[in-house]
């Protein structure tokens, strides 16, 4: 493996690994459910892909390359998914501050 690939598969890592970090932060700091929720969907899954990116860079010849693959094309599919049910929820059961929201569009239509 030539030199190149092993420090842009490090760089790959390294930067997923920081994103995963700093979601991990964002989650405990962030004062309600529904900025949580974005700390946790956002930089999580970007810095998964990074880190599965830089593992397959490492370990291009492997036949299990493509597991890692799927992987990471079913975190794309499936956390906007959670993110939008979990919002929702936090949302009907009124587990957000108010007073952060610039726009509530579903106010009127939640007391109907």
């Amino acid at each position: 493996m030539s030199t190149v690939l092993n420090w842009l598969s490090g760089t790959l890592i390294i930067l997923g690994a920081l994103l995963a970090l700093t979601a991990a932060i964002g989650i405990v700091r962030f004062p309600d459910t529904l900025l949580r929720m974005h700390a946790a969907t956002k930089p999580q899954v970007i810095g998964l892909n990074l880190v599965l990116a830089g593992t397959c860079l490492r370990v291009y010849d492997d036949p299990n390359v493509w597991m890692l693959v799927l992987v990471g094309l079913f975190t794309l599919l499936t956390a906007p998914v959670i993110a939008h049910l979990i919002g929702r929820t936090a949302y009907r059961e009124r587990r957000y501050r108010a007073d952060l929201l610039v726009v509530d569009e579903l106010g009127d239509k939640l007391d109907e």
